[in-house]
């Protein structure tokens, strides 16, 4: 039997070529369709996604067997019926979101971003408030695969590196430490830098809380690439204010977009980006997330288990 497969992912050719090589004398008809222009008639007679639809469109994919997203996490479409395959792309974002980190972990260090508001209002002037990477103990919140590829490159800097992450499994070279969620008090008061990719849910909303930050050392830095929702807006901004962080940088916030009154933007020792670390900008990025698609095509037509099933519990 014939299937149709809707691709809302913004492919050009040679990506294209890519994927429909997978179905190469398999019955099917591709479908490109931009995930904006998408209307419940679109995905009546679809068997089969591969891209991003809005959530609230996938009712009327009555057909629907199998949904591609092209995100690492799933928690807009947890609510699918069970019967509904759902695989995500987790690996394909590991450069690009650990290089941001990378990036604010330098910027944070370094004081780069008060050095970023003395040039806006002409100021000559050190910074005497820096760490050095080489002896800084970075605790990672999430030690999954993004969290691994950070960790590789601040220890390749020299930093002594802590993973936390819900469950024990056996340490990665990358990581020194590894703990569990329950063991977090044992080492949160530790660590220079913190840095979470925690995945959404309501097992994560609010984690780093006021209890948390208050155990946290005064003067340590705090980074967020993972929900936005992971972290109290209200006892971030009252850390902020007593001066216990040395600086917070954020891709994610709650709520996103961040209101232009809010007053996150005037601290300045805050870094925002706008949830930006895991955008599709970067090349490597789109081409790691067609090739997990285009696998996962020629295992569902060869009948073969699919790679990166998602986790309903978790969204990853």
């Amino acid at each position: 039997m014939s299937k149709k497969i809707l691709v809302t992912m913004r492919l050009d050719e040679r990506q294209k070529n890519f994927l429909e090589a997978q179905a190469k004398n398999f019955p099917c008809e591709f479908i490109y369709k931009k995930r904006n222009d998408l209307r419940d008639e679109d995905l009546i007679d679809v068997d089969w996604i591969i891209g991003a639809p809005p959530p609230e469109l996938l009712p009327a994919a009555k057909n629907l067997e199998w949904l591609q997203i092209i995100f690492a996490g799933a928690d807009s479409y947890l609510n699918l019926p069970p019967d509904i395959l759902l695989t995500n792309v987790s690996g394909a974002y590991d450069t690009t979101v650990s290089n941001h980190m990378l990036t604010m972990t330098l910027m944070l260090a370094r004081g780069f971003y008060k050095y970023a508001r003395q040039q806006v209002n002409h100021v000559w002037q050190h910074c005497k408030e820096i760490i050095s990477i080489t002896s800084a103990t970075v605790l990672i919140l999430g030690a999954g695969n993004i969290g691994a590829a950070y960790a590789q490159k601040v220890k390749a800097l020299g930093a002594n590196v802590i993973g936390v992450r819900r469950t024990k499994k056996i340490k990665p070279d990358c990581f020194d430490e590894i703990y569990t969620v329950d063991e977090l008090d044992k080492v949160l008061g530790r660590a220079d830098i913190v840095a979470m990719i925690l995945p959404g849910g309501s097992q994560t909303n609010h984690f780093m809380d006021e209890e948390k930050l208050s155990k946290l050392k005064r003067g340590a830095f705090l980074i967020n690439v993972g929900r936005g929702n992971a972290v109290d807006p209200v006892a971030l901004k009252k850390f902020l204010r007593n001066g216990h962080l040395g600086g917070v940088a954020l891709d994610v916030t709650e709520p996103e977009p961040l209101p232009t009154d809010d007053e996150l933007w005037d601290f300045d020792n805050v870094i925002i980006t706008p949830h930006c670390a895991g955008g599709l900008v970067l090349a490597e990025t789109r081409d790691a997330i067609v090739k997990i698609c285009a696998e996962n095509l020629r295992r569902k037509i060869a009948g073969e288990p699919l790679k990166n099933l998602v986790d309903r519990t978790t969204g990853y």
